[in-house]
């Protein structure tokens, strides 16, 4: 029961984080001008917020069923969309170069 808890706090805390993160990404999204880089902001904005929307699902079911076992479940569809949105986050930075400073040369 103590993990359950603990679990119910950090998700909250969770949800709280990234819903204050997407604000700054919401204005990145809307500022890019590479269509490429685009649709993978897309695709990692829709599994982010899905993954936010399972994370919220999953916090009501513990709210009401402390000790039940399908909020488990929906939180480990959570965990996966959110590595696969990760993922996209990831081919932004690293192929696409957003968020990413040139560097300085001399």
């Amino acid at each position: 029961a103590t993990w359950k808890a603990v679990a119910w706090y950090t998700m909250g805390g969770g949800i709280v984080g990234a819903v204050l993160a997407a604000v700054p990404g919401l204005i990145d999204f809307f500022s890019i001008t590479d269509r490429r880089a685009g649709r993978v902001a897309l695709l990692h904005m829709i599994c982010n917020g899905t993954a936010l929307l399972l994370f919220v699902v999953s916090f009501v079911m513990r709210f009401r069923d402390p000790l039940g076992a399908l909020p488990v479940v929906v939180a480990a569809l959570g965990v996966a969309t959110l590595g696969i949105g990760g993922w996209f986050g990831g081919e932004l930075v690293f192929v696409h170069g957003m968020g990413v400073k040139p560097p300085i040369r001399r």
